[in-house]
């Protein structure tokens, strides 16, 4: 079977830039669904027929963005160390996925609303929704937790939605730590006894 060809060397570059350009455009802008297609192409120095090429539409390109900068703490979650990775016990791994979901989704809280807002399809059924809930689900069916662990799982994730953290971090001025206490002490509420 042969192997994979890899990107060319300006099909990486190209892509570098456009997910700096839709960074910064994401994290610069009042709304996400000011950001067009023609705006990452030009603020990347590209055409913006290798974005449709490379990514389909500007959904595609959001998803793909979205994807590179959750990767590394799926992989801190897939095989790191604790408090994170597969060895930490349910009851102390919930709080802390939980807690580095709001972290990432305070530092990359445009981005997130692009995605969660796009139309195509629902916040709920996307590749990395169903993959958070799915292991918070099976880690409160190994701890004393509420007897829908499917239903507790959607209400814990429900707390760091994009548009929610936004809300509060920008509109309402609530401090990243104060964000990350009130989610501690919302965990510990839910989950009571089993934490």
């Amino acid at each position: 079977m042969p192997e994979p060809r890899k990107p060319r060397k300006d099909a990486a570059r190209n892509r570098a830039a456009v997910f700096a350009a839709a960074d910064a455009l994401f994290a610069d802008c009042r709304s996400p669904e000011e950001v067009t297609m023609a705006d990452i192409a030009a603020a990347a120095g590209v055409g913006k027929g290798t974005l449709f090429r490379a990514f389909g539409d500007r959904t595609g390109l959001i998803r793909a963005l979205f994807e590179a900068r959750l990767e590394p703490l799926g992989n801190a979650i897939e095989e790191g160390p604790p408090p994170l990775g597969p060895a930490t016990p349910p009851p102390q791994r919930v709080p802390a996925l939980l807690d580095a979901l709001l972290c990432f989704k305070l530092d990359n809280r445009h981005l997130a609303q692009a995605l969660e807002g796009t139309g195509a399809d629902s916040p709920y059924r996307t590749e990395h929704y169903e993959r958070w809930h799915s292991l918070l689900r099976d880690l409160l069916r190994r701890v004393p937790a509420p007897a829908d662990s499917d239903f507790t799982a959607h209400a814990l994730l429900a707390a760091s939605r994009a548009d929610l953290v936004a809300y509060l971090a920008d509109e309402k001025g609530v401090r990243r730590e104060e964000l990350r206490d009130q989610l501690a002490k919302f965990t510990v509420a839910v989950l009571g006894d089993a934490m």
